[in-house]
């Protein structure tokens, strides 16, 4: 257990939030996420697709219109949709897309079926993720379900001898309301998605349980959401410390960077931020060198995995 969550044991919120927090607004959203995780008592069950681990959308949008990410075993290509007149659309992007994709995988999942319902239902859980859909964020919303209702995928996953490509996409069908249109006021999709079958059938044998109140906490930052992600998938399979350093961490999460220590700068409130809300992680942070890993207990205990 972290060192916040053993003194939110010990001393409680109020004493950590004077103690620790100060003027660093970071420091004051690990405690908050912290207190949030420990405090949670119905441990609801999210689904992430565990290639997610390895290889994740982009933080922020990109011209391009073919995503790569490669993650040693896993390499993900996500290559933008064309709309009726063939523009690209673009490629998905930030934290919400990241979230939308958590609804349909962790619906879809414990549905034991393609086919998602949205509407009021995928409304009510975003705000329970603590995404308001309204104002400004109802056009983010709008934008990114549209960016992966038309993407195409490709995985690959690569062995000493052999390497397997998936094609495919999220979803397989989805229609959407004509902006302008007097049925599309208030309406972001429509009742029900289907996802693709590939990638159905995929998560059904790769499927990566989280913390909803995990997720919640840190729904509005993409790199901790990977991160988050990354190290559910990392830590429990371990039979032994490993150490990954901060060129590792970089290739994995931030290729984009030329220089590494602007990277770490820039992932270090993140890993903290995930950190807090896994409190059965294991990790030592060396600032210099890069991270320990250390065999950990899932977010997730396997006897619910197996309940569910």
């Amino acid at each position: 257990m972290g060192e916040v969550h053993q003194l939110l044991m010990k001393h409680g919120l109020a004493e950590v939030r004077r103690s620790l927090a100060g003027d660093d607004k970071n420091a004051r959203l690990c405690i908050e996420a912290a207190h949030a995780v420990l405090s949670d008592e119905h441990s609801q069950i999210g689904i992430a697709h565990a290639g997610f681990a390895m290889a994740a959308l982009p933080h922020r949008r990109i011209q391009e219109t073919v995503w790569e990410r490669d993650g040693g075993p896993i390499k993900l290509l996500v290559e933008s949709g064309l709309d009726s007149s063939r523009n690209p659309i673009g490629v998905p992007y930030g934290a919400i897309a990241r979230m939308i994709l958590l609804y349909l995988q962790t619906q879809a999942v414990k549905t034991r079926t393609r086919d998602v319902e949205l509407g009021n239902s995928m409304n009510a859980w975003l705000t329970a993720m603590n995404i308001s859909v309204g104002g400004k964020t109802y056009q983010v919303v709008r934008e990114q379900a549209r960016r992966i209702s038309r993407c195409r995928l490709t995985f690959f996953n690569r062995t000493a001898d052999h390497e397997y490509v998936s094609n495919g996409a999220f979803v397989r069908d989805a229609i959407f309301p004509i902006e302008h249109s007097a049925s599309a006021q208030g309406r972001l999709w429509q009742e029900v998605v289907r996802l693709d079958e590939s990638f159905y059938q995929s998560l059904l044998d790769h499927p990566l349980p989280l913390r909803d109140v995990a997720v919640a906490q840190i729904s509005n930052r993409s790199m901790a959401i990977d991160i988050y992600i990354w190290l559910a998938y990392r830590l429990h399979a371990l039979d032994r410390p490993i150490n990954v350093t901060w060129a590792a961490l970089r290739a994995q999460f931030g290729p984009g960077y030329k220089e590494l220590r602007f990277f770490r700068r820039d992932m270090l409130p993140s890993l903290k931020l995930a950190l807090s809300v896994y409190p059965e992680a294991q990790v030592v942070v060396d600032e210099s060198k890069g991270l320990t890993l250390h065999p950990s207990a899932p977010p997730i205990p396997e006897r619910r995995i197996a309940a569910r």
